[in-house]
């Protein structure tokens, strides 16, 4: 089956939702259902019908009216899109609390995403491992990342050296950065730069509680408040 649309040829909001997707069908096809209609997949991915139909639309013909989609067929589909059969080695800069986590979950649920190697200035794990990823010096991640050849990072640093260490990551050769601090970076445009802001996230949730049940007493907003900032300083 040959796919020509890329990811990058769609809309980022389309593209963050094809894993959603894929794990949904996948999970379809492995119990046996042949057909879905896009209600019945939004049951399913909490993503409205309206949506599933508009994204699937910038791939051909996926599916019939009043038939559904052909679950086989769309699960190829986003699966070629999304590349799952080839391995992605990931290196992490920062191994406080927030990396720590990360480490010890390491993907379990998805088997084509590991990550290789991690790397701190002064953590008490230096030396040591991780769910079974070595924590290394800072000083060696150049070396190491060009030595195995890896090109996705994930960055859990504060903001202040958040920076300093993206630029270090692109002089050893990664393109692609998953950045969990709040604060914007300047990379070049041929790095691909997506961020994790826990803080965004908190406050969008808030609104969106706010506009369906106006009312709520000031003092969550103070707690929400306090555990944003904790995030953002990487102390929970």
């Amino acid at each position: 089956m040959e796919i020509t649309t890329k990811i990058h040829q769609i809309p980022n909001a389309t593209a963050q939702r094809l894993p959603i997707y894929y794990r949904s069908l996948k999970k379809l096809n492995e119990t046996g259902v042949e057909r879905i209609k896009s209600k019945e997949l939004s049951q399913l991915t909490q993503i409205p019908s309206a949506t599933i139909r508009r994204d699937f639309s910038h791939f051909g013909e996926l599916g019939r009216s009043g038939y559904g989609y052909e679950v086989v067929y769309v699960t190829e589909v986003f699966r070629e899109l999304l590349n799952v059969n080839n391995i992605i080695n990931v290196v992490l800069i920062g191994v406080g609390n927030l990396g720590t986590a990360i480490l010890t979950n390491n993907f379990k649920k998805e088997k084509n995403i590991t990550i290789k190697c991690a790397f701190d200035i002064q953590s008490p794990y230096l030396g040591k491992e991780i769910s079974g990823v070595p924590i290394f010096p800072m000083e060696r991640m150049k070396e190491l990342v060009r030595k195995q050849q890896i090109h996705t990072a994930i960055c859990a640093v504060p903001s202040e050296v958040s920076q300093e260490v993206v630029d270090d990551l692109i002089d050893a050769g990664i393109t692609s950065i998953l950045n969990f601090a709040p604060g914007r970076i300047k990379v070049p445009d041929a790095i691909q730069m997506k961020y994790i802001d826990f803080s965004s996230e908190i406050f969008t949730m808030v609104y969106q509680n706010e506009a369906l049940y106006p009312g709520n007493p000031p003092e969550k907003m103070i707690e929400i408040n306090k555990l944003s900032d904790m995030l953002d300083n990487d102390r929970i």
